[in-house]
């Protein structure tokens, strides 16, 4: 009875298979009145492909991190095995040499059976069907999506050869866990390229995109091998596998040696991942248009086109060589980690190579995870007198004919309605300007600032990597580091290393970034610009070293053979600064609570010159 109530549904069943056969022709004949236009949407987009590994590496060349949302690693067909091409052709669609785009017969077979479910279960779908579905269109079942399905198949089978289109559909499909493409799948879950498996290993991955959840060989294995076993048994049918072979391949261990992302030193990756949009943004010209433009809609629109551009990059792949000195970084956060372990205390620190002008070890808070705030680059603070020697006394001594030996007043000083006060309300005389700088005098420093003029002393300020500091800033209060922001322990590294010899090269952690091929597409430039006389250099380096030895820096020490630092305290004990220069590094720490309070319980503790000390020896 049930047999002929099925030949009596088919037969029932052919008006409807007429019209969707019309139907089908309807839009291939709609598609020969728009061809060009056809053929254009059917280009292999750029961000068809999901997206590649971005692949840190340290100084070392050793790979310290991996980037990425999916996992994929493109082959040509050519070095796809064999026996992989006839596994996905045998089990997905055998006819794939022969049909235009879409298989009539199947869609025939899957068109009486979904009859049979009331709804639209199996789908006749070709390999090229499958490809548009992944690129083009939504998996919605529905009878009109199929249509279009059909029709973008007969197109891209116009645009593209067979070969082409296995190429792209093996590299495109779904395994499950965030992974696409058989050469992705082989690394991913047996950590060996695509090459190197046995028969049983290719069959047992390409078992997976039939259904990842179902066949998501971590977490359901037994019914990923079952379907292995009937892949293998497929081949068996075709004459490509003997019956011995395939029970062989059967009995083999399947052991899956899962690959995990290489997350090391999260602090210094999070960092590197936003100097790379800096550097895009610099050398595309996108960062000059953003800061020239005074019009928000352009300034945003320019904004999006960069990250456009960035994204397009991103997707692609590319290894991004770096300064990082792994063993300094792991040293550097293990001893921050454990000098904060017991209060919320936070912290920022950043060390620069003084030879290279290289970020070598970057601190972005405690027990740093990736994407927390990074506090090294992303939490600007204000620094206190660890500014005076950018915006005051560097300046001074390039602008003047003073020396450390000059006199300056430290009496009351006030410029408007700007009157600092001296740290612990101290009143001072007539002091040398060494005297001012050692001890931190606010109305000496004041003075000299006063005496250059605010618009000689941001033509200093401005040659340095300052970020955070906006055009508000220039005001008489920036001299004793009141900024409307403030600054990072990147910023303050960066420009105390132009005390290293008078010359600045922007510190960077990015030496190179190559596409794939190995090609290099970014590199920061290396021109040096002399921003102080080998005079003020001398003099600053001096009083640098004359606040370790005698000054608000006492306690601070160094191996190196020279150490020159400036501390910095503001109002009402919220941050502590430190900020210097050995024979090897150049150093800025800050010390401070996320929301701003009081730290005058701790000031004895000097927290920030043991974390100093600590990672500049």
């Amino acid at each position: 009875m049930k047999q002929v109530f099925g030949y009596m549904l088919i037969l029932c069943s052919i008006p409807l298979l007429l019209l969707l056969g019309s139907e089908v022709w309807k839009e291939l004949a709609k598609a020969q009145q728009h061809e060009q236009l056809i053929e254009k949407s059917m280009e292999l987009p750029e961000n068809t492909v999901p997206t590649l590994p971005i692949t840190l590496y340290d100084e070392n060349n050793e790979i310290f991190s991996e980037e990425y949302t999916e996992w994929s690693q493109p082959l040509k067909l050519d070095d796809i095995p064999e026996v992989v091409k006839d596994i996905f052709i045998l089990s997905e669609d055998e006819s794939f040499y022969d049909h235009i785009g879409f298989d009539v017969s199947a869609i025939a077979r899957a068109f009486i059976a979904n009859s049979n479910e009331q709804s639209i279960q199996q789908g006749g779908s070709t390999i090229t069907q499958q490809l548009v579905r992944m690129r083009y269109l939504s998996v919605d079942k529905t009878y009109e999506r199929k249509l279009m399905e059909l029709f973008y198949s007969y197109e891209l089978e116009k645009v593209y050869s067979k070969e082409e289109i296995l190429e792209m559909y093996l590299n495109e499909m779904y395994f499950s866990n965030q992974v696409y493409g058989i050469g992705a799948a082989a690394t991913y879950y047996f950590d060996r390229p695509l090459e190197k498996l046995t028969i049983a290993e290719m069959a047992f991955i390409a078992a997976i995109p039939n259904n990842p959840s179902l066949y998501d060989p971590i977490q359901n294995f037994d019914n990923t091998k079952a379907r292995q076993e009937r892949l293998l048994d497929k081949l068996t049918e075709h004459q490509i596998l003997t019956l011995q072979e395939a029970a062989m391949h059967k009995q083999q261990p399947i052991e899956l040696t899962v690959k995990t992302k290489i997350q090391h030193y999260p602090s210094y990756s999070t960092y590197v991942l936003q100097e790379l949009k800096w550097l895009i943004g610099e050398q595309t010209g996108y960062n000059k248009q953003i800061a020239s433009t005074t019009d928000k809609m352009e300034k945003e629109f320019l904004q999006l086109e960069l990250q456009k551009k960035i994204d397009t990059l991103l997707q692609q792949g590319i290894h991004i060589y770096t300064a990082l000195q792994p063993d300094k970084q792991k040293q550097d956060e293990a001893a921050i980690n454990d000098i904060l372990s017991h209060s919320e205390l936070q912290a920022s620190a950043t060390v620069i190579n003084n030879e290279t002008r290289e970020i070598v070890s970057i601190f972005g808070g405690k027990n740093y995870q990736k994407y927390d705030l990074h506090r090294a680059f992303q939490s600007p603070r204000q620094p206190g007198s660890a500014f005076k020697p950018i915006s005051v006394f560097a300046p001074y001594f390039e602008s003047t004919t003073a020396t450390k030996n000059s006199i300056v007043s430290g009496a009351p000083y006030c410029v408007g309605d700007f009157c600092p006060e001296n740290y612990g309300g101290i009143w001072y005389g007539n002091v040398t300007i060494a005297k001012a700088f050692q001890d931190s005098i606010n109305t000496a420093a004041l003075r000299l600032y006063n005496t250059i003029g605010v618009d000689t002393a941001f033509s200093y300020i401005d040659r340095f990597q300052f970020r955070s500091i906006i055009d508000k800033d220039r005001t008489y209060a920036s001299a004793l580091g009141g900024l409307t922001y403030g600054v990072t322990s990147l910023e303050l590294a960066d420009a105390y290393s132009s005390f290293i010899d008078g010359f600045y090269v922007p510190a960077h952690s990015i030496r190179k970034v190559t596409n794939l091929q190995g090609e290099t597409i970014y590199s920061w430039p290396s021109e040096r610009e002399e921003v102080w006389s080998a005079s003020t250099v001398n003099t600053m380096r001096d009083l640098l070293q004359k606040v370790v030895t005698n000054g608000t820096g006492k306690g601070l020490y160094s191996y190196s053979g020279y150490l020159g630092a400036k501390t910095g305290t503001t109002n009402q004990f919220k941050d502590y600064w430190v900020a210097g220069l050995t024979n090897d590094y150049t150093t800025a720490v800050w010390i401070g609570y996320d929301t701003p309070r009081s730290m005058e319980a701790i000031e004895k503790q000097k927290i920030h010159f043991s974390i100093f000390n600590a990672i500049t020896n």
